[in-house]
């Protein structure tokens, strides 16, 4: 479906695969965004907060730009964070390491310029996902309302035979007492 949806944009492809989760209730933090963003600015990992902004953004149409700002906001102090940790890499002769932060500076600057096209493609992925989660949702709904009303039909079972047990047991006490004063007279 991302494919679908990115059309010929295989750079757009790339990194959305990276970014958009397939379940996102499960996958994206329940935390304000706010405080993902306070989070990170004081651990330098931006990505809870960037994945947080792409889904809220993708939710609500009507913020559009300004989640764009924030989106590009994070990418920029993304960007920021990675190129202090590259630096200290190589000053350390980390040369292979600091050389893999490149990538996500890259990322990060296709993000900066590419906010609305992410948001666009990401409203229409998590809508898609959200609809099958809630198809998903209802269809265990369905099946343990099947359950619960299988478990009603095996109690309302059990309670006829012990009804039906209990009138034999006291008609069989009925006639016995009825056959045993027949022949007492």
């Amino acid at each position: 479906m991302l494919k679908e949806l990115c059309g010929d944009d295989a750079k757009l492809y790339d990194f959305l695969s990276n970014y958009l989760y397939e379940t996102p209730l499960a996958a994206i933090s329940k935390k304000d965004l706010d405080i993902l963003t306070e989070e990170a600015e004081k651990s330098g990992n931006f990505r809870t907060a960037v994945d947080k902004a792409i889904f809220e953004a993708a939710q609500n149409a009507g913020e559009r730009e300004r989640y764009i700002k924030v989106i590009q906001n994070l990418a920029s102090k993304t960007i920021h964070a990675t190129e202090q940790e590259k630096q200290k890499l190589e000053k350390e002769g980390l040369t292979d390491q600091a050389a893999s932060l490149g990538r996500r500076i890259e990322d990060q600057q296709f993000m900066s310029e590419r906010a609305e096209d992410i948001i666009n493609v990401a409203s229409k992925f998590y809508t898609e996902k959200l609809v099958e989660l809630g198809e998903s949702v209802r269809r265990e709904a369905r099946a343990e309302e099947r359950k619960e009303a299988e478990r009603q039909e095996w109690r309302t079972g059990d309670l006829e035979k012990a009804g039906r047990a209990a009138r034999k047991k006291k008609e069989g006490g009925i006639k016995f007492w009825s056959q045993s004063q027949t022949q007492t007279h």
